[in-house]
């Protein structure tokens, strides 16, 4: 089945219109807050023919699917068809027991790559985050390669790509960072441009003050 094209480029998610890519940091209390708005934006992205790429909890794949399905979206076929594709943490984020930021952001560009050359107007990523709290080897290098994808989304025009946070399991710390390597937030169920995003040139330097030794006078 070919892709059907979108009439328009424009994207909904949590209230707000978009018509360029955006990389997107979501904070939610829970999942059913997550899925509550980010459910709208899946469907929207099937309805209009786009593809959908999502990185979910190890646990809970069949959940994911099984909470598409009730929401109206024929995913057998969708995952026939290529359109929809789930991978678990330990496929992507977490494979072989760790995480490298250079392998993923490599994954990522793939997925955006791949949905270009299949048709695919759009593509909708989204990866719950949550694999960051399993203590994994590389977590440390997670505000790293979050700014660093900000200079990959914008080879990809059209996509989407949405990084969820369960804001009551992550720290106030990390959450800041978070905030300020994404150009728009969502927080409290609503999008926002974001006043607190810094370029990831700045932001990398500032990284690499953070870990540099301390001079000893």
């Amino acid at each position: 089945m070919e892709p059907r094209p979108s009439p328009t480029k424009q994207v909904r998610l949590a209230g707000a219109l978009f018509n360029r890519p955006q990389h997107i940091c979501a904070f939610f209390n829970g999942r059913d807050e997550e899925y509550r708005v980010m459910l709208p934006f899946i469907k929207e992205g099937f309805d209009e023919g786009h593809r959908a790429f999502h990185v979910v909890d190890s646990r809970r794949p069949a959940e994911h699917l099984r909470v598409l399905e009730k929401s109206g979206i024929d995913v057998d076929r969708a995952q026939r068809d290529g359109q929809l594709e789930v991978k678990r943490w330990d496929e992507a984020y977490l494979k072989n027991g760790y995480f490298d930021p250079d392998r993923m952001l490599s994954m990522i560009e793939w997925a955006l790559k791949e949905g270009n050359e299949r048709g695919y107007e759009s593509t909708r990523f989204i990866a719950n985050m949550e694999w960051a709290l399993e203590g994994k080897p590389g977590i440390d290098d997670l505000v790293a390669y979050e700014t660093r994808f900000n200079y990959i989304l914008p080879k990809y025009a059209n996509n989407t790509v949405c990084c969820t946070y369960d804001v009551s399991r992550f720290g106030a710390a990390l959450v800041m960072d978070m905030i300020r390597t994404h150009p728009i937030v969502i927080v409290g169920g609503g999008l926002h441009e974001n006043p607190f995003w810094v370029p990831p040139d700045e932001f990398l330097e500032e990284l690499r003050q953070r870990t540099a030794p301390t001079s000893v006078v």
